[in-house]
């Protein structure tokens, strides 16, 4: 039996490596391709002396936006994930503690997983027309709206799952002490939970930091984002593919950040739910 499972357990360890080079493999290509010249990488090689231009091009050319383009990112990212968390929070507090119908709940829990399966390139056009007849196309705001939306769906189920998880009796407890439903929501709810609120968090971030569609459709160049940066080093005749490359690696570096810093929550959060 010892032996059995050695062999299992080797095999397992395999597998989970040829998995992590499946995923390593084309970061790897990327990373690689931001420290060569255009000639390097067009040519195939594989040794070559690493350069930093690709990277002084995106930030401090005069030509280049990145760097604006990255900070109206971090605005929009930031501003939509508080609207997704604010919304989500209390959404689920109110299916999940109030009275509503079993039916109405399902229905709306139904609703937001279908809307999740919607392609958001499906609703620019319509989100177009609307921001431009009042007047939010180019601008932060109607982009953060268009975000959050996209992303509240998948919050609501992830916090719905994190404040059904609280006992009433806490809140019983909390009323008998003369809470408020706000004090109680502030002061009990919240920092029951405050892993799903990470979890959630850096999940609406991370969709609204890497979307490219709808900010292609509903921005211009004074509130473009990142993917939006990189795109624009794909011409009609020319490709930089070095410069693309260096954009990507530093567009990552928050994902993996927040990633890093908060992967417990995040697999507590996707994985909550799944053993009831």
């Amino acid at each position: 039996m010892s032996n059995r499972r050695r062999t299992a357990d080797v095999a397992r360890q395999g597998l989970l490596g040829v998995a992590a080079v499946i995923v390593l493999l084309p970061f790897l290509w990327i990373a690689s391709g931001a420290f060569k010249t255009q000639i390097a990488l067009l040519t195939g090689q594989f040794w070559f002396k690493p350069v930093w231009s690709n990277f002084q091009e995106l930030m401090f050319s005069s030509t280049s936006d990145y760097l604006h383009d990255f900070g109206n990112s971090l605005i929009i990212g930031l501003a939509s994930t508080a609207i997704v968390l604010v919304a989500a929070t209390l959404a689920a507090y109110s299916i999940t503690r109030l009275d509503w119908p079993r039916w109405l709940v399902h229905s709306l829990l139904l609703w937001a997983a279908i809307f999740n399966m919607i392609p958001p390139i499906t609703m620019v056009g319509a989100w177009y027309v609307m921001f431009r007849s009042i007047g939010l196309d180019n601008t932060y705001l109607g982009l953060i709206l268009a975000h959050a939306t996209l992303n509240l769906p998948l919050s609501l189920w992830l916090m719905t799952v994190f404040v059904r998880e609280i006992p009433v009796e806490i809140e019983e407890a909390a009323r008998l002490d003369g809470c408020s439903t706000p004090s109680l929501i502030w002061r009990v709810i919240l920092p029951l939970v405050r892993p799903g609120l990470t979890a959630t968090g850096i999940l609406a971030f991370i969709f609204s930091w890497n979307e490219f569609a709808v900010a292609l459709n509903l921005t211009q160049k004074a509130t473009a984002t990142v993917p939006v940066a990189i795109a624009k080093y794909a011409q009609e005749f020319d490709i930089k593919y070095t410069d693309m490359a260096a954009g990507a690696m530093l567009s990552a570096i928050p994902a993996i950040l927040l990633l890093l810093l908060g992967q417990r929550h995040i697999v507590k959060g996707l994985t909550a739910g799944a053993l009831k």
